[in-house]
This record gives C-alpha cells, sequence and structure tokens, in this order.
C-alpha cells in the first residue's frame, strides 16, 4: 500500500492522538474527544503511546476500528515497530509511522534491520511513513543526509522531516532539501507546523503531521483544542 493509496493523491493534515496524556480525563474518552474533533475538521488522526503504552493505543485503535471503520488513521508505537504492523494489521489502520528508518544504525547493524524491516513490509499492507535526520533520532550511518534519504525512499513510503524536537519549526530550508533529493516522493513534515507556516509548510511539502499546535497553550501536554483546530484548517483553504 502506497501513500497515494491512502490519501487518495491528496495532501493530508494528520493530527496526533498522544494517549495517556496529563489531562484529568480517562485515556480512551479523551481519546474519543480529539478524534472526533479532528474527523469533524478533515484531520487524519495517528494514535501514538507519546505518554502512553501501546496497550492504550490498542485500545483506543480497537475503538476506532469499530465507530469510525471507513476512515483513514494510523498508529505509531515508538520504540515498536513490530507491535505497530500488528497493531495497524489487527485494528483496519491504513499506516503506520517510524520514527527513523535510515540513518540511525552504523552500517554494520543496518542490514538486518533493513532485512527485517522489509520483512514486515512484505507481510503487513500498511503504509510507512519513515523518518530521516528524525527528531531526537541518532545520527550513526557516517553517510551525508543525500545519501540516507536516497536509501531511505527505499524503505518506506513516505519520508517524514522534523526538526530538533517536538513543537519545534523544522526549517523550510531542510523540507525544501528533502524534496529537491527525493523529487516526487512523498515528503511529510512531521513536526513544527504553526498557524503562520501551515500554507507553506503544505505548499512545500506532500502533507502534515500536526500534534502541539492542536492542544490548548500548544502544548503536546494538553487535550486537543477545536477552536486551534478550526482556526489551522480555515487557514490552510484561505478563509
Amino acid at each position: 500500500m502506497t501513500f497515494n493509496d491512502v490519501f487518495k493523491n491528496k495532501k493530508p493534515v494528520i493530527g496526533m492522538i498522544h494517549t495517556g496524556s496529563s489531562e484529568k480525563i480517562p485515556m480512551l474518552e479523551l481519546a474519543k474527544k480529539e478524534i472526533e474533533i479532528y474527523l469533524q475538521y478533515g484531520i487524519v488522526p495517528l494514535i501514538e503511546n507519546y505518554f502512553g503504552s501501546a496497550d492504550n493505543c490498542a485500545e483506543v485503535l480497537a475503538w476506532m476500528h469499530t465507530a469510525h471503520p471507513d476512515m483513514v488513521y494510523g498508529v505509531n508505537i515508538l520504540g515498536d515497530e513490530q507491535r505497530a504492523f500488528e497493531l495497524a494489521h489487527q485494528y483496519g489502520a491504513k499506516f503506520i509511522q517510524i520514527d527513523s528508518v535510515c540513518g540511525h544504525l552504523r552500517p554494520k547493524k543496518e542490514l538486518p534491520y533493513v532485512e527485517q524491516l522489509q520483512e514486515r513490509r512484505e507481510m503487513y499492507d500498511v503504509a510507512v511513513l519513515g523518518g530521516v535526520r528524525f527528531k531526537y533520532q541518532p545520527i550513526a550511518s557516517g553517510r551525508t543526509t543525500e545519501e540516507d534519504l536516497v536509501l531511505g525512499k527505499d524503505r518506506c513510503d513516505a519520508v517524514v522531516c522534523t526538526g530538533s524536537g517536538t513543537g519545534m519549526k523544522t526549517p523550510m530550508e531542510k523540507v525544501e532539501q528533502f524534496k529537491a533529493t527525493l523529487g516526487d516522493f512523498p515528503v511529510v513534515v512531521g513536526a513544527g507546523v504553526t498557524l503562520e507556516t501551515a500554507r507553506e509548510t503544505m505548499r512545500k511539502s506532500d502533507g502534515m503531521i500536526v500534534g502541539s499546535w492542536f492542544k490548548f497553550g500548544h502544548d503536546a501536554n494538553n487535550m486537543v483544542n477545536e477552536a486551534h483546530v478550526r482556526a489551522f484548517m480555515e487557514t490552510l483553504v484561505g478563509k
């Protein structure tokens, strides 16, 4: 399954569902509220164990699979790619995110990783959004960014580009570098998109993942604020 198969040749806005946040609302109820807001505005939910656990994600995915089986949604299990593939397959998620598919390993450790990733991609029919030079990931390959991008595009269905941290701006120069190297291959901006940068980001990339900006106070620890979501999406369509 390719990126365009999943998103029907459109540039998606993907919204993070951070399971297990600090909000004083039961985890599943909070996720339901946030997902319903996203779906109302045409945003694709990406369910992640950023504050919680893989089991939290499984609970949310099970609900999503029952309540909205025809919608597109994804999953990211930080530190456990196998579980992400399994949960996507079990609960009908169309894509997974992997924080790094190239550049984070020393060459001698890379071949087993690549072989295992390819086996998983052949086994599970889901698209992979894979990071290169992703936030918080080590750079251990000894190669240039361009070299890792060329190798990385064979390990995923879209490359995800970020800045240095959660909520921190992804430099437009970096997005342009990724697109110049990858050409028509999809590049998704994975962090730091704001109301002010939304239109330029969408113009220069093939989609975006938004987390912190959609939350109260633009803080990843807080719940999704519908007013922020509405303003962001209205900006994209020029209202």
